[in-house]
């Protein structure tokens, strides 16, 4: 049997130069979320990003078997 898990993250356009702020901004904190279901036996299995308004939506669904069930 398998657990799931689905972590959502949600960063905020700014007013700035860079275009690819939000981009800078998330990638140690999405690399913060791996590593931490890495370490519980998850793996990722899939990803998913839309945006609304001035927010951007990253969807990170992982998976991990559990023994015995």
């Amino acid at each position: 049997m398998k657990t799931y898990k689905l972590e959502s993250l949600i960063y905020y356009s700014k007013l700035s130069l860079d275009k690819e702020h939000i981009l800078k901004d998330s990638t140690s904190d999405i690399q913060a979320k791996l590593d931490e279901y890495a370490q519980k036996g998850y793996r990722l299995v899939s990803t998913d990003a839309t945006d609304f308004g001035f927010a951007v939506y990253f969807y990170l669904y992982f998976e991990k078997d559990v023994p015995g069930e």
